[in-house]
């Protein structure tokens, strides 16, 4: 247990840089999911297709959090516990997290930019069915509760899709490359695997247009937002899923380097190893105390 405080806490210190950098973008994600959006024009001519009814949320918000981040560090404990290896959990993790949080400050950003009315907008301005608008321009007096107001007018792009894809794409590269999904051997039931996070973001899209809470180029662009974050901030931490050491970081392997050299590299090829490989690590560290 000594070796992986001690070799953690090495890590963590090492992307101390990284962390503050994630815990600034927090912030500005907060600010951001709270301000104000841009209001944009929305006339009497417009409202046709914006009267779809305002229903309950089939995947509510506090759900999303724990398909975007819960689920994927469920899925990385569990492969931690398995293969003991302190730089997969670490750069995982921190991959993840990066992928959703970056997501969430484009998301929000674009969204208070754009200032798309959803498709129930006519029920959120007028909540009695009661329509009031301007004489001169035609433009909707909206008496509806603020909050709401300022809701409806953040449908562009889905958050909700591009935080499920952001989160469920990254651990469908993670257990792709775990799992060697792409080594040609033709394993059908390990695409499955694969396609299966996929499955369910995309579900999370779905709902959010038969809910009439967005419109369907919102969840298209949401969830090709999140899932090009989460390909990014994968390939940051880890090789590409079809490498023959797409199962592990490149920190892993950076250490390998330092510790072992060559021979060390070359009897990483496969994730059985990985437990061999910390326990001479840990000789090589923790040898001479």
């Amino acid at each position: 247990m000594r070796e992986f405080q001690s070799r953690g806490t090495a890590l963590a210190r090492k992307h101390l840089c990284d962390w503050l950098t994630l815990i600034l973008l927090i912030a500005i994600l907060t600010l951001l999911s709270t301000g104000p959006p841009f209001y944009r024009f929305v006339g009497k001519d417009m409202m046709t297709d914006l009267k779809y009814p305002h229903k309950p949320n089939t995947v509510p918000p506090w759900a999303i959090p724990v398909i975007s981040i819960v689920c994927p560090v469920v899925i990385i404990l569990g492969i931690f516990v398995h293969r003991r290896d302190v730089y997969d959990l670490h750069q995982a993790i921190l991959g993840l997290l990066f992928s959703v949080v970056i997501t969430g400050v484009i998301t929000d950003a674009i969204k208070n930019a754009v200032g798309r009315p959803r498709p129930d907008f006519f029920w959120r301005c007028f909540p009695d069915g009661k329509e009031v608008y301007d004489q001169s321009t035609g433009e909707v007096i909206c008496h509806g509760i603020a909050k709401v107001m300022n809701d409806g007018h953040k449908s562009f792009p889905s958050g909700h899709t591009s935080y499920a894809f952001a989160g469920l794409g990254f651990v469908s590269l993670y257990l792709s490359g775990k799992i060697k999904a792409f080594d040609r051997r033709g394993h059908v039931s390990k695409l499955c695997i694969v396609f299966l996070p996929l499955l369910v973001a995309s579900l999370v899209g779905i709902s959010r247009v038969s809910d009439y809470r967005h419109h369907w180029q919102d969840v298209f662009i949401g969830g090709l937002l999140g899932f090009l974050v989460g390909i990014f901030c994968y390939l940051h931490f880890f090789p590409p899923p079809n490498h023959s050491q797409g199962w592990g970081p490149y920190a892993y392997f950076e250490m390998l380097e330092k510790s072992g050299g060559e021979a060390d590299r070359t009897n990483a090829e496969t994730p059985c190893n990985a437990r061999e490989d910390n326990r001479r690590l840990d000789e090589l560290e923790f040898g001479g105390m």
